[in-house]
This record gives C-alpha cells, structure tokens and sequence, in this order.
C-alpha cells in the first residue's frame, strides 16, 4: 500500500563531489551502492520497506557498455529518452535476459507505434493518440499516464482536469495495462509529489484498488528522498549511477 501525502520531506543535499582524479573515480558498483543506500535510508524514515521501490537507471546517452556494467551491478530496469537512440542500444544488450525497457522521454504519437513494440513499459502517455498507437494488438504494453503536476506550459504531460478522460480511454483499450501514474514535478514546487500521490489515490480503480494500479513513478536524482516520501513505488536516477553526461 501506498502510503498517504502529508509526511515531512527529506531533501537530498549532497555534500560531497567525486574527485576528478581517475583513481579516486567511483565505479557505477560503487554508484549504485550509493543510491541504494540512499533509497534504504529514506524508507526507513518514513517506515517503508526498500524492496518496494523499483529502482529505474536512466541510460539516456549511455552506451551499451555501461549500461551491461549497471546490469551486472544489480540493476535490471533501464529508461530511455529516444526511441532512435534506444533501439540499437536494446539490441546489443538482447542477450541480458532479465533486463526491462522503460521509455521515459516524451513520445511522439509518430512513433508510438515502434514504441510499443519495442519497450516493456511507455511512462509518458499523456495523450490519447499515444495510447491507442502503443497499444499491442497481441499482449499487453505496460503504461504510466504522466501528469503535468506541476502545471508548467513547457512540459509535457496531461492536466490534472484531463486526466480523468486520460484513465477511461486507456482503460477502454486493448493491448494495454495501465499501472499508474508518472511526473516530473517542477523543483520548486515543494507539495508536488504529495499531490501526485493524492491523484494516485483518487483515481485507483474502486473494483480492484490499488491492485491494478501499483506504480508511482516520481523521483530522480535530486528528489528521491522527497518522492518516496510521498509514496513513490518507482525512481529514476541518471546522474547519481552514471555521473553527470558528456553529450
């Protein structure tokens, strides 16, 4: 069970930088100890259990090397941003059997198609068109619908007040199973998250409650803490598993 909004927040400040000095460089093992550590600690705060956050590495721009490094480090569910970028990359790592794609980027209804067909879960539905493309006409697509939380005009994501309509033509259609919701609060915006979790929570089918709907995804590098919290059942960290991108 999710818990409620309304707890206090821990925000990540970190206190130290990573050297530049190669032999003091920590390794993606040594990164991923680090925000797994990060992730115990913040359940503990707020009495969650650990093993209920899915940790998702954002491999954005990483090449398939490093993203078999991450794999062997422990991690298994990866997001990407660009489906051009993604598909050589998924490729070339087909032999990782337990491994799971997340789209995470914005999807151009274009593109919803290949997609579908391509990814384990699409996190950033937040238009119709998009759902109804990535429908798979032979299994099920898993989706997070992404909600604009912070009402920001250059963001993507449904509105709050259309997120209702969002839910009911999503669940009309095959090829689909909708989990639950995913944001990108604005950083400024202190109450984001609990909003989101109280969205969550409205909006949870009342025949199967939080059963068909078990996903939160909320939280990156910078807000982890914060986003678990509020009830986060999913986290996408990029910077603090690879360091900071060169592209």
């Amino acid at each position: 069970m999710i818990p409620g909004a309304g707890q206090a927040k821990t925000l990540y400040c970190p206190t130290r930088r990573y050297s530049t000095d190669m032999t003091d460089k920590p390794t993606i093992k040594d990164r991923v100890t680090q925000v797994r550590g990060r992730i115990d600690a913040a359940c503990r705060n707020c009495q969650r259990d650990s093993s209920d956050i899915t940790l998702v590495a954002a491999s954005k721009t990483r090449d398939p090397g490093v993203v078999r490094e991450a794999y062997d480090a422990g991690i298994r569910h990866f997001g990407e941003n660009y489906l051009q970028e993604a598909e050589p990359k998924l490729a070339a790592l087909f032999d990782l059997d337990e491994i799971v794609w997340h789209f995470i980027g914005g999807c151009q209804s274009r593109k919803a198609r290949a997609v579908g067909q391509s990814f384990d879960w699409l996190q950033t539905v937040d238009r119709p068109v998009i759902a109804k493309r990535a429908a798979r006409p032979d299994g099920e697509l898993n989706i997070c619908l992404q909600v604009n939380i912070s009402n920001e005009p250059q963001k993507a994501g449904v509105s709050i007040d259309e997120l209702g309509g969002l839910i009911n033509h999503c669940q009309s259609l095959q090829g689909l199973r909708l989990r639950g919701l995913m944001a990108i609060p604005a950083p400024d915006d202190a109450n984001a998250h609990d909003r989101l979790a109280s969205l969550f929570h409205e909006y949870a089918p009342e025949d199967e409650g939080l059963s068909a709907w078990d996903t939160l995804s909320m939280g990156m590098s910078a807000d982890l803490e914060a986003a678990i919290t509020a009830g986060a059942t999913m986290i996408r960290i990029g910077t603090d598993l690879f360091g900071p991108r060169t592209a």
